[in-house]
């Protein structure tokens, strides 16, 4: 048999999920449902499966069987709208879908559930989807356009031999992949505790209260208050007056301040008195610290280079201005990352459900192992120097990632649209 070119329709049964809706939140008829969140690109998400209310008719009409392809049917970007992956009744008893998602179910005689899951992941893979979507901020592709979405279908017996061939080749790549990511959280392991093994060498010792910090006799322990100044930012305050002399200024959120570096993407601005912002303004050499935000995270140094002229920062965002007779700020911002570092800042860091926080005391009582200046930048160039190379590895396996990724999308799509015959694996992948 030959492959025959059809509309999806005559493929699969398309449908849309039943609405969500505060009157469906309670009844005698609670069964599991998923919606667009549950369904990533070819697997489910279901450690957060919710419950609504379905008649046994509706039962009926939104229940999902094995062989089901669930394809997420809006989103608010057009990259994610389209995403598919297959029921294999991974949940007990009936299960039934939300109108974020549409049911492709297999015709009879015509398609094979696994091959069309696999279609569906190249329609989503290759824009298929997407260049169906229509929308402002959520991108719908609706049910009816995608019956109209063309489909290649060669004999059930074929379309088998396909979804074996790529359950086997996916199967192999995923493996691979995983083997990049742990390869990447080692790197990722050896550049944190290289840090730590130049800036902070020796064995931890036992000095109450830093027993982690290791005594260090070519450099005292300082207070960071007796070696910088705490520059406070603006507050955000609608009621402010703004009759005098005034001006409109970019300046750094939370959001901004990243480890190691200050993401400009998304910049905003604000409008002060003169005074405020002269108060509030950033310096190159500037280390940047947030007052709030994850755990591991809290208290981690970025060294402000002065991208922006004239930036100010938010006051949920501490400037620390060091004394560059005493201490390089390069220095500074790689300490707070160093197991001294972190184990200061987790240990004092107020500690809430999400979130921790700390404060301008805490942030000016951290000890700051200093050695002189010139050694101090002698450090940050070893730390550098290593920490390069490590970033060329990371570099290289993102980059193989990359390519892996790029290869399964085409080997996909190749496959369930005969472009390569699975039983040699030749073709377009010659």
């Amino acid at each position: 048999m030959s492959w025959k070119r059809i509309p999806l329709r005559g493929a699969a049964e398309v449908a849309l999920g039943r609405q969500r809706s505060p009157q469906h939140a309670e009844g005698p008829h609670m069964v599991p449902y998923l919606r667009a969140a549950n369904v990533k690109d070819g697997q489910l998400a279901l450690d957060d499966v919710l419950t609504m209310n379905f008649t046994p008719q509706e039962q009926r009409i939104f229940s999902l069987r094995p062989g089901d392809v669930l394809v997420t049917e809006g989103s608010g970007s057009l990259s994610s709208v389209g995403a598919a992956a297959v029921w294999s009744g991974e949940i007990e008893g009936t299960v039934c879908f939300q109108n974020t998602l549409l049911r492709l179910r297999p015709r009879p005689g015509v398609t094979d559930g696994r091959f069309l899951g696999w279609w569906a992941r190249s329609a989503f893979g290759s824009g298929l989807f997407a260049s169906v979507a229509t929308g402002a901020n959520i991108y719908h592709v609706s049910a009816e356009r995608v019956r109209a979405l063309p489909i290649e279908v060669p004999s059930l017996e074929k379309q088998g031999r396909i979804a074996d061939f790529l359950d086997g080749q996916v199967t192999q790549t995923l493996q691979i992949q995983v083997m990049r990511a742990k390869q990447r959280l080692i790197l990722n392991e050896r550049a944190a505790s290289l840090i730590t093994e130049v800036l902070v060498p020796g064995v931890a010792g036992d000095t109450w209260p830093w027993n982690w910090l290791p005594e260090m006799q070519d450099r005292p322990v300082v207070r960071l208050g007796y070696l910088c100044r705490l520059q406070s930012g603006i507050t955000m305050d609608s009621s402010r007056a703004m009759d005098g002399d005034v001006v409109t200024r970019p300046y750094l959120r939370v959001a901004n301040v990243q480890a190691g570096h200050v993401d400009l993407s998304s910049l905003a601005e604000v409008t002060v008195p003169r005074k405020v912002a002269e108060r509030s303004t950033l310096r190159t050499g500037d280390v940047l610290m947030t007052e709030g935000g994850d755990l591991d995270k809290l208290g981690r140094g970025t060294v402000w280079s002065g991208e922006i002229e004239d930036c100010l920062h938010q006051n949920h965002v501490f400037a620390l201005r060091p004394d560059l007779k005493k201490l390089d700020p390069e220095y500074l911002a790689l300490m707070t990352q160093t197991l001294h570092g972190r184990c200061y800042f987790e240990s004092t860091g107020v500690k809430t459900t999400n979130l921790a926080s700390t404060n301008s005391s805490k942030i000016l009582g951290f000890p700051v192992p200093l050695p002189s200046v010139e050694q101090q930048r002698r450090l940050v160039r070893q730390v550098e120097v290593q920490m390069a190379a490590i970033d060329n590895a990371r570099r290289a396996l993102d980059e193989q990632s990359r390519l892996l990724r790029e290869r399964q999308q085409a080997l996909i799509t190749a496959a369930v649209t005969g472009q390569i015959d699975v039983t040699t694996a030749r073709g377009v992948m010659d």
